[in-house]
C-alpha cells in the first residue's frame, strides 16, 4: 500500500465508518485482477480464473470472482501446495486454505489532484534497486521487491547524491494507474517531498491518459488525511488476507512456468501492452 512514511498514522484510530464514492469506475473493485488480465498481462503467471504476480514483482495474486470457487481452485492449482499468497480483495476464504493473517486497507481516487513535474526528480531504474531497497527498509512504505521498480515509472530526489525520497507506479488497470511506494528518509520529512513526488508521477500518468488512484492502510489515518488533501477522495475499503494454499500437490509452479511460456506463443492472441 503507498503511504507517505513521514505521514504515518502510527497509533491513530480507524479511520471513521463515512459515505464512500459511488462505484463509478467498477475494474478497480478488483484492481490486481485487472492488471493482471490486461496492460500487466506480461508480468502475470496465470491459470484459468486466478493469476499471480510473478514472484520477485509483487507479492499479490487475484481471482477474475472472489466469489467463485472454481477461481479459487486455480489460485490453488497455480501456486501449488502450501504456498504463502496475499489476495485482495479476498471475500470470504474457502474450507481448506489457512489465513495467516488480514487486514483492511483503502481505495483513493484522484478527483481534484494538481499534478505537475517536479524538476529535481530522477528517474530510478534497476541500477538504483540496492539503494531504493535500503530507502525502502528505513521506511517501510510497503511491499517493495527486487523488480517491482519493472511495474512502471519510479522517481526519487537526490540529496547530495544520497536517494532520500521516491514515489512509484504500481498497478495499472485499464484507464488507470495506481501510486505507491510513497516515502521520505527520516532525515528529510517535512520538506513536502513526498507531496512533490506524488504530483510528478500524477502528471506522467495523465500524459498517458490514465487516472491516478492508490491505496493505504485504513488505520493510517494521517496519511488519507495527506492523499485527501491533496485532492484524492476516499472510494471504498479492501480486506487483505495473506494465505496459505490446501493440498498435496506440488505441481502448481511447473503449470505457472508452463502457462507463462503458452501466453508467449505465436499461436496464442497477443496480450495486451502496456506496462505498469
Amino acid at each position: 500500500m503507498a503511504h507517505p512514511s513521514d505521514a504515518r498514522g502510527g497509533g491513530a484510530p480507524p479511520l471513521p465508518a463515512a459515505p464512500l464514492l459511488p462505484p463509478a469506475a467498477p475494474v478497480l473493485d478488483n484492481a490486481v485482477w485487472a492488471a493482471l488480465d490486461g496492460p500487466h498481462a506480461h508480468l502475470a503467471e496465470r491459470f484459468g480464473r486466478a493469476a499471480r504476480y510473478q514472484a520477485d514483482l509483487y507479492a499479490f495474486a487475484a481471482l477474475a470472482d472472489p466469489a467463485d470457487p472454481a477461481a479459487w481452485a486455480d489460485l490453488g492449482t497455480l501456486l501449488g501446495a502450501g504456498a504463502e499468497v496475499r489476495v485482495k480483495p479476498a471475500g470470504r476464504v474457502p474450507r481448506g486454505w489457512t489465513v495467516l493473517g488480514d487486514g483492511e486497507g483503502v481505495q483513493l481516487v484522484d478527483t481534484a489532484l494538481r499534478a505537475e513535474p517536479a524538476p529535481e526528480a530522477v528517474r530510478l531504474g534497476p541500477d538504483d534497486v540496492p539503494e531504493i531497497l535500503g530507502l525502502v527498509a528505513r521506511t517501510r512504505p510497503g511491499p517493495f521487491l527486487r523488480r517491482t521498480v519493472e511495474m512502471g515509472t519510479y522517481l526519487g530526489i537526490r540529496h547530495h547524491g544520497r536517494l532520500v525520497a521516491m514515489a512509484g507506479e504500481r498497478l495499472r488497470p485499464p484507464g488507470w494507474t495506481e501510486i505507491s511506494a510513497v516515502c521520505t528518509d527520516p532525515a528529510y520529512r517535512g520538506r513536502g517531498l513526498a507531496t512533490r513526488l506524488v504530483r510528478a508521477v500524477a502528471a506522467g500518468i495523465r500524459d498517458r491518459g490514465d487516472t491516478p488512484f492508490l491505496h493505504a492502510a485504513a488505520d493510517n489515518t494521517a496519511a488519507i488525511r495527506l492523499y485527501e488533501s491533496l485532492g484524492f477522495t476516499l472510494r471504498r475499503r479492501n480486506r487483505i488476507v495473506r494465505l496459505r494454499t490446501p493440498g498435496t500437490s506440488g505441481a502448481g509452479r511447473a503449470l505457472s512456468v508452463l502457462t507463462r511460456s503458452a501466453r508467449r506463443s505465436p499461436n496464442r492472441p497477443a496480450a495486451p501492452d502496456g506496462g505498469r
